[in-house]
């Protein structure tokens, strides 16, 4: 069809473009909900692949990151050298090619992980599985943004509008994944959904098209380029400042929130979801929340953050979450409210997208995959705050000399702390509570300096470096991998050595006597793993009722501590997923458990998933220890993990499943599991008797599986009780309810169980 005259054309165009505040609000709306709901999804897939670790999700977001760079590259190309018309048929191509690599799914050849270099394995098992419609999805917004913005409609002078939509439909996305999509799905059915969308999506873009091309203009920034001035590289850097922190802050956060519970989409989404809600309360003509008032509160953001190292308010996960969460918000709101009031008028708008998304991407390669392999602890999460407080407005009014003149000496007393710690010099336990005093009186100050950034900011390096000192263990090594932060430290008393992953003991020797003098001989298991616990009974009993342990294994090393239950002539194999925790615990330098009690024990490196399931053996007992700090491994608690093991025990042979921790019930859980893969189910939680203050036993909740009651032997009559799942579902590779077990856990404090 053919358009000789303006009048026709005019005729043509005008009732269509009626309806494109209706149509690219919806198709925005669609394109994000599909990109940001891919997102959990996708990831939820992967996590049996590497163990469930939380890093999982920061490589992740690596990847969502640079895929949104690449789209946003593909749009800004596309608008530059093409008009709308041709550019979105060249766009409905790509998306049509995407739909061919539909439904979503894990691609060939990524069925097991390697011993190195997970994280660009990773990286490209994402981008072989979900790389094309991601791509194709991440440039939509802008494209769709800057189609409206040419097409001559009363509404388009300002095209920013249809990102907070675009952002609304992201926020929409990741809630209702976690929420609503995840308990109700399983995977198989919300990978359906999800393609029927990306079609849906398809015939809306096309609408698009068609009012776009029935317009027939050119592209607004063909029309208005030199209109509108080039941004400077000093605008550009901004650009791209502004936009890293906050990206680089969502990875952090997350890595906080989520190594204590689990590897679980329900936290991932929260500091995700916030961020792209401050995008949806600041790009628009009247922000939800001032700009001017929510840089007023970004210092009391950071004063919270270094209160989130008191050990009185470290107690509480609640009012932590809460801290995390809340000050990241205010940091998102004010970096991206400062990124909107410098940006560029509407010819400038792809290229825009394009610096932003540049930044997104550097902070999430910081955070996600420099940072861990640089620092041997999480340094980013404080140093991306403090960058946070140099790139907001004031920083550096009177130049960069009068900023260090004023910060020098709060940046001096932080590079004495700071080696303090590097050269791990022991402070003292009488130190503690000196230290907590420091840091209430130095968040006092802080909060009477808030006006003055390059004082606070001073103060605030002070606060971050102080709240990483630790009276309580002399540090021994630390090491830092793809899984998490492990340390080697010793107790106060000086008694003990303990190995630390996040928060939790993983494993205690001790090293002296109370009088000082070195400790001599066999080593004797301690925390979970004492002689009298449950997890100790457990095993003995599985020992006299079956005459005996041929083969035994035991999945998660930690020290090395169960090395030492083990009884002449019997084969042990430890399954551990963390090549530096074997080295650790094999370290006489550092631990003698395997030394002395196991020199010849087999240690299988990779996810015990998939390590213990290609074993040919079949195990008189299974011991199932795999946790990093108190977060769980969902994927070996699922009822195809059962099943495998199942398969892999004897006839008479018992699972002992150890369950201690401090913020998820998962008796109910573990006995729905067992209970479908045809399992009885009897648990025992325990205090050790006798405890003193340098006791380095620990109160344990272990559940305990066989075919059979008979094959428990006594422990039916030593104070275990049969479980019954009651309504809980089993968890299954498809479906896992972590919040429920966290508000079992919440629930049952408050009825004092």
């Amino acid at each position: 069809m053919h358009f000789d005259d303006q009048a026709t054309l005019r005729a043509v165009s005008t009732p269509a473009l009626r309806f494109a505040p209706v149509v690219y609000p919806a198709a925005l709306f669609l394109s994000a909900l599909l990109l940001f709901a891919i997102e959990p999804m996708f990831a939820k897939m992967v996590l049996p692949r590497l163990g469930g670790a939380a890093a999982i999700w920061s490589v992740a977001m690596v990847f969502f990151q640079s895929a949104l760079l690449l789209g946003y590259a593909y749009a800004h190309l596309l608008s530059r050298t093409l008009s709308p018309g041709p550019s979105a048929l060249v766009h409905l191509v790509l998306l049509a090619i995407a739909a061919a690599t539909l439904p979503v799914g894990i691609a060939q050849g990524f069925e097991v992980a390697p011993q190195h270099g997970l994280e660009f394995w990773l990286l490209t098992l994402f981008t072989a599985s979900i790389g094309l419609p991601f791509v194709a999805l991440g440039a939509t917004a802008p494209l769709l943004q800057s189609w409206f913005a040419a097409s001559g409609h009363p509404q388009a002078a300002n095209p920013y509008l249809l990102y907070a939509a675009s952002n609304l439909g992201s926020f929409t996305g990741l809630m209702t994944y976690p929420f609503v999509v995840e308990p109700l799905f399983r995977l198989r059915t919300q990978v359906l959904m999800w393609s029927l969308g990306y079609f849906l999506l398809i015939a809306l873009i096309a609408a698009a098209a068609v009012m776009i091309a029935g317009a027939g203009k050119p592209s607004i920034s063909q029309t208005n380029a030199g209109e509108a001035p080039a941004p400077t590289i000093a605008e550009r850097a901004m650009w791209t400042v502004l936009a890293a922190i906050p990206a680089g802050l969502v990875i952090a956060v997350t890595a906080a929130i989520s190594v204590d519970l689990a590897a679980a989409p329900f936290l991932w989404v929260l500091p995700l979801s916030l961020y792209l809600l401050t995008f949806v309360a600041i790009f628009r003509e009247r922000a939800w929340v001032a700009h001017g008032r929510v840089l007023k509160l970004v210092p009391f953001a950071a004063v919270a953050l270094v209160a989130t190292a008191s050990n009185v308010v470290r107690q509480y996960l609640g009012v932590v979450l809460a801290i995390h969460l809340a000050s990241f918000l205010v940091i998102a709101l004010a970096c991206h409210g400062e990124l909107y009031r410098r940006r560029p008028q509407p010819a400038r708008l792809t290229e825009f997208y394009l610096w932003t998304s540049f930044g997104g991407t550097i902070g999430g390669l910081f955070a996600g995959l420099m940072a861990p392999h640089i620092f041997n602890g999480v340094a980013e999460y404080p140093i991306l705050v403090l960058a946070a407080l140099m790139a907001l407005p004031g920083a550096f009014d009177g130049g960069p000399g009068r900023f260090l003149r004023q910060s020098g000496p709060g940046l001096a007393l932080a590079a004495l702390a700071l080696g303090v710690i590097l050269m791990r010099i022991r402070v003292p336990a009488s130190a503690a509570m000196p230290i907590e005093i420091a840091l209430i009186i130095l968040a006092g100050i802080m909060v009477l300096v808030r006006r003055q950034p390059a004082w606070f900011f001073g103060l605030a390096a002070l606060a971050f470096v102080i709240t990483k000192l630790d009276p309580l263990f002399t540090p021994i090594e630390q090491v830092r991998s793809f899984f998490g932060v492990h340390r080697v430290v010793e107790d106060r008393t000086g008694q003990f050595r303990l190995l630390m992953h996040g928060t939790t003991l993983h494993g205690a020797e001790r090293v002296r006597n109370p009088d000082g003098t070195p400790f001599t001989g066999r080593p004797e298991p301690t925390t979970y793993y004492y002689f009298g616990g449950p997890i100790a009974d457990a095993i003995a009993e599985a020992r006299r009722a079956q005459g005996g342990l041929r083969r035994v294994a035991v999945v998660g090393l930690g020290a090395g501590s169960l090395a030492c239950h083990r009884h002449d002539g019997e084969a042990w194999t430890f399954f551990e997923l963390d090549p530096h925790v074997v080295r650790i615990a094999r370290d006489p330098a550092l631990f003698h458990f395997l030394g002395v009690c196991g020199p010849d024990i087999r240690i299988v490196l990779g996810d015990a998933r998939l390590t213990l399931s290609a074993s040919a053996e079949r195990y008189d007992l299974i011991v199932l220890d795999a946790f990093s700090s108190d977060a769980i491994p969902v994927h070996l608690l699922t009822r195809e993990a059962f099943a495998g093991y199942r398969s892999h025990l004897t006839d008479h042979g018992i699972i002992v499943q150890h369950i201690s921790n401090r913020h998820m019930a998962l008796r109910a859980p573990a006995a729905a599991v067992g209970n479908a893969e045809g399992l009885v189910a009897f648990a025992k939680a325990q205090l050790p008797p006798g405890m003193t203050d340098d006791d380095m036993r620990n109160p344990s909740d272990v559940v305990v599986f066989a075919r059979d009651e008979k094959d428990l032997g006594e422990l039916p009559k030593q104070g275990w009780t049969r479980v019954d799942p009651g309504s809980r579902a089993a968890w299954t590779d498809d479906y896992a309810n972590i919040l429920g077990a966290v508000l079992d856990a919440k629930l049952g404090r408050w009825l004092g169980r």
